[in-house]
């Protein structure tokens, strides 16, 4: 079907006025510009703490977790709430309270301006990375993630909030979006620094299995959820996954195979440290499987237009040049300190590396 080959789908129902949080930068920015040209949409409402550059949209400036959002929404039939702080640097207590604030603050002004429809997008991370997933997994498998990673405290909270939204503010119906690894430009994750490596690492009897998502199937995604083609848990990815001798392939990036207690005892110092942003629990997630089926969205008409290994040579081109050890990006020096050695040493000499200069650090 030709509609489903572009990525647009076929709407047919009363005109919608949407509006998207975060609308200035990121995904949010992506979204407005396709919404401004979508069939159905008769006005996108695109809200931010600063004016953007998309045009063909109204622009209300102020704070998602301002209540005075709730005015800023009247006449508005769909919220797509993007406005989250996912940045690896952030403070991570400040990040939290912005994100579930934030989502709880749009949740409530929708219901009380008459929304009918919210949607949210966290990531498929919240199933957890276990070594007996399915795989795939389908939407309605059990969320069994730790807190213990990177932001995924914070989505789950946000899921939490999705699930009883209709039950706290009946008549409100809540998408939630859950892509797999998140890949394009500006996205920066614990999870695209892990191929910024020398090595990949791979934590013996561990089974990796990497699924991406493009940015704009994301995007696409979201149009389909805006304009109710999906409802609930509604899981994004490309087509099918990719093995670790796969990926090694692809990369030509060679493993660094390490005991699973040597591995996640030196991740959780050097986060305990504060040398790497990333704790250890984020070491599930190239451990274990947590490939997502999206079948909802398949049985709506979409499709993805990014496969998982062009996805993954973009990532690579995206990352070229970058260099980092345990999720931590080195600079000239760092990585000249820590790459320098070769073969499978090259990591555990890097992050040996930086606990000693934390060390020194603290004597003096």
């Amino acid at each position: 079907m030709e509609e489903a080959e572009v990525g647009r789908p076929e709407y047919t129902g009363p005109p919608l006025v949407v509006a998207v949080t975060g609308a200035a930068s990121g995904m949010g920015e992506r979204l407005v510009r396709r919404l401004a040209e979508a069939q159905g949409v008769r006005r996108v409402l695109a809200i931010d703490e600063r004016r953007g550059e998309a045009r063909g949209v109204q622009w209300r400036v102020l704070d998602v977790r301002d209540p005075a959002v709730a005015e800023r929404l009247a006449g508005v039939d769909v919220v797509v709430h993007l406005a989250l702080d996912l940045g690896m640097e952030s403070d991570p207590k400040a990040r939290s309270a912005y994100n579930v604030r934030g989502t709880q603050t749009v949740i409530t002004a929708a219901a009380a301006a008459g929304v009918h429809r919210v949607v949210l997008c966290t990531s498929a991370m919240v199933y957890g990375a276990l070594a007996d997933n399915e795989v795939p997994m389908a939407e309605d498998a059990p969320l069994r993630a730790t807190e213990e990673a990177t932001l995924v405290g914070d989505l789950l909270e946000i899921e939490r909030l999705a699930r009883r939204a209709p039950h706290v503010h009946p008549g409100l119906s809540v998408t939630v979006l859950r892509p797999a690894v998140l890949v394009g430009p500006g996205v920066d994750t614990v999870l695209t620094r892990h191929f910024e490596a020398p090595r990949l690492l791979v934590v013996a009897g561990s089974r990796p299995c990497w699924q991406f998502c493009h940015v704009d199937d994301l995007t696409t995604a979201l149009e389909y959820a805006a304009l109710g083609f999906v409802e609930g848990e509604v899981t994004v990815g490309c087509d099918g996954w990719l093995e670790q001798e796969e990926v090694e392939q692809i990369t030509g990036i060679r493993r660094m195979e390490l005991p699973a207690s040597l591995a996640l005892g030196t991740a959780a110092r050097l986060h305990r440290l504060g040398l790497t942003p990333a704790p250890a629990g984020d070491l599930a997630y190239t451990m274990y499987p947590w490939v997502v089926s999206g079948s909802r969205l398949h049985e709506a008409g979409w499709r993805p237009r990014h496969s998982n290994e062009d996805v993954l040579a973009e990532l690579l081109a995206q990352v070229s040049g970058n260099h980092a050890v345990a999720g931590r990006r080195l600079s000239g020096k760092d990585a000249a300190t820590s790459l320098g050695a070769a073969g499978a040493t090259v990591a555990l000499v890097g992050t040996a590396a930086l606990v000693r200069r934390a060390r020194k650090r603290r004597r003096v």
